[in-house]
């Protein structure tokens, strides 16, 4: 009887096949933390990724300064003092920071973040963390810099509702400002240009620090257990997630529709289509960061996912249901958006899906806390 039922389990076992692709998971932390990512295993990319063009996740290089607006510790000085500064906004009350806070992962943890007038503004607020390797800003990725990012704040209605040159006269008027412009720019000279350059020299510094996916892939096996190191291949594999969070920014910097427009709904939002008004950009929006995703809650561009385990079945499902029905055949069928052809079900188990987002939280670090500069009077 035992020999027959052993015959019969070692049958069971051998009719199970074994997948071509599984690396055991000893073997699998050995390629991640040799600190060679030539020696990782092949990511798995849609046909539609540029593979000539593709770079890999790893850790971030150096932060690079433009030539026409290189860093100087005075002018990051000022630009530190300028994105506290709530006077550039008509109430006086409204910063940079307002929705940009570094304790809570420089955004503001809502939905969509309150301005001028207690207003809510229509997208949720982006961190500003690691936006010096952005290549465009914002969701809709409007503004080609961040030195031509830091004056849309300012004059949005729904914002801080200044008209600029009334921020810029404000500024003007106050004495102490002389000094730390001259120090920055070497003369007193205070323009909308100069309050931009010093604005985006601050923010190009506010970069994350060495995160515990940074140590295990520089060399650190011990840094990741077993589970942590499963995530990172999904998220490089079967999960597909590398198709859009790839370079060590793990953001392509390109535009996505993942079927979030919110087609019919009073959240419609088209997204990319508004700047460009090119039909292929309807309902894509830049992919944003992952890195210190864990402190940037709620999320998407409508700030309606209020975890990440929402995020990961809303991809793992691979959104069945991007547009309402009963618009097709109307006269609104021209403006229906196409969802990518990256979006597709993933069919990740519970055990894969744990361990992915085991591997996302390793990508963030601890809230920072820094010292608010004093306002120049």
């Amino acid at each position: 009887m035992l020999l027959i039922l052993f015959v019969v389990s070692l049958t069971a076992y051998k009719s199970i096949p074994a997948s071509e692709n599984y690396i055991d998971v000893e073997d699998l932390r050995q390629m991640y933390s040799s600190g060679n990512s030539a020696n990782w295993p092949k990511p798995i990319l849609d046909s539609t990724v540029d593979k000539t063009s593709f770079e890999d996740i790893g850790s971030l290089p150096e932060v690079s300064f433009p030539d026409y607006n290189p860093y100087s510790k005075e002018k990051a000085v000022l630009g530190k003092t300028l994105f506290f500064d709530s006077r550039l906004s008509l109430s006086g009350q409204i910063a940079c920071a307002s929705c940009h806070n570094p304790e809570l992962g420089w955004t503001d943890n809502l939905t969509r973040s309150f301005g001028h007038n207690r207003q809510n503004g229509k997208r949720n607020a982006m961190t500003i963390l690691n936006s010096g390797y952005a290549q465009t800003l914002f969701w809709d990725g409007r503004a080609s810099s961040l030195e031509d990012q830091a004056q849309f704040p300012i004059a949005d209605p729904l914002e801080m509702n200044e008209k600029l040159t009334i921020a810029v006269d404000k500024i003007v008027a106050v004495e102490g400002y002389k000094k730390l412009f001259a120090a920055a720019f070497g003369d007193e000279k205070i323009s909308l240009g100069r309050i931009q350059y010093a604005i985006a020299t601050f923010e190009r510094t506010i970069n994350s620090p060495k995160s515990k996916f940074d140590q295990f892939v520089s060399g650190k096996s011990d840094a990741y257990t077993d589970e942590q190191v499963t995530g990172l291949h999904l998220f490089r594999t079967k999960a597909g997630c590398i198709n859009c969070h790839n370079t060590p920014y793990f953001s392509d910097n390109q535009f996505h529709n993942d079927g979030q427009t919110l087609f019919g709904t009073k959240n419609e939002d088209f997204g990319r289509y508004n700047i460009t008004g090119d039909k292929k950009d309807l309902g894509k929006f830049r992919t944003p960061t992952i890195r210190e995703v864990v402190n940037t809650r709620p999320w998407m561009h409508h700030g309606h996912f209020p975890s990440l385990l929402d995020v990961v079945e809303f991809y793992n499902l691979g959104n069945p249901s991007p547009v309402q029905k009963k618009y097709l055949g109307t006269a609104r069928d021209s403006l229906l958006p196409t969802t990518s052809p990256i979006l597709k079900k993933l069919d990740l188990n519970r055990t894969e899906i744990n361990a992915l987002l085991s591997f996302i939280e390793t990508l963030s670090t601890s809230n920072q806390r820094i010292i608010i500069p004093e306002m120049p009077k």
